[in-house]
């Protein structure tokens, strides 16, 4: 058998902060996950996406500790368009979440934007620009 990718799993100090982000972004997470220790969200094309609460891993990961600095997850969320990649850039940072670099034209063809979720992992939006 050949391993397959099926999960990407963040560690969060803090499960309810974390949650609220990504459901802004569209995830369907319910609300009484908020409690859980361990979240799971069926993401498209069958991969999961998973949040443990800080406390659940060092339940038998004693004096586990989360990485600092920036570089330790990014993740990307395609929009429907340019105007989408600007109107969820502004949603979010008007909610108080830290913007990294506003929407801009990328060279390599894409509008473009960074934010940061509540643990300061690096969540990027694109879409690609029309043609022409």
């Amino acid at each position: 058998m050949t391993p397959r990718f099926d999960l990407v799993s963040l560690v969060t100090p803090d499960l309810p902060a974390s949650l609220a982000f990504y459901r802004r972004l569209g995830l369907d997470i319910p609300a009484d996950a908020d409690g859980q220790p361990h979240v799971e969200a069926a993401l498209p094309g069958g991969v999961r996406m998973a949040w443990d609460a800080l406390e659940t891993i060092r339940s038998f990961q004693p004096g586990y500790d989360l990485p600092q600095g920036p570089g330790r997850v990014s993740l990307a969320f395609a929009c429907d368009g340019p105007a989408e990649v600007d109107k969820v850039y502004g949603e979010l940072v008007g909610a108080g979440y830290a913007g990294e670099k506003a929407p801009w034209d990328a060279p390599w063809g894409m509008r473009y934007a960074i934010v940061h979720d509540p643990d300061g992992n690096a969540v990027d939006l694109f879409a690609a620009l029309p043609a022409g």
